[in-house]
């Protein structure tokens, strides 16, 4: 599976574009406040990609074990400094609603901890390549 994320911006214009094997979705972010760039940062988006994971993953692996969420609530936290410095202390948690006991929630929510791709890429460490650079 390859999943791609695109941003194209002018002043005043924002544009996000993901896709999972070139199945595109179009995002709505705004500009920020000057025009230029994204009101929304890149810790933020990395938060949200480790919060969507987890939400996503819950409800893969409870339907494996035949167990009903009725709803995920997931707040991911990490603090970052200055510029150029990598972030740290990345720490989430998460509320499962379901009609299953809660020894089995309790297992759902640990296993998937295991298994969420996202957190699993940032624990392990990936190198990350700028592979074309390109003056029009």
């Amino acid at each position: 599976m390859e999943i791609s994320a695109s941003i194209q911006n002018s002043l005043n214009s924002h544009s996000v574009t993901v896709a999972t094997n070139g199945a595109e979705k179009q995002l709505q972010i705004a500009p920020r406040e000057t025009g230029y760039g994204s009101s929304v940062n890149g810790g933020e988006m990395l938060l949200l990609a480790l919060a969507t994971c987890y939400c996503n993953d819950i409800y893969r692996e409870a339907a494996k074990r035949n167990i009903n969420v009725e709803s995920v609530e997931v707040t991911s936290f990490a603090n970052f400094g200055n510029p150029g410095e990598p972030g740290g202390n990345f720490r989430y948690e998460v509320r499962v609603a379901s009609n299953a006991s809660k020894a089995e929630i309790e297992e759902l929510v640990r296993h998937t901890d295991q298994v969420a791709e996202i957190h699993n890429t940032l624990r392990k460490g990936v190198d990350v390549d700028l592979i074309h650079y390109q003056n029009p």
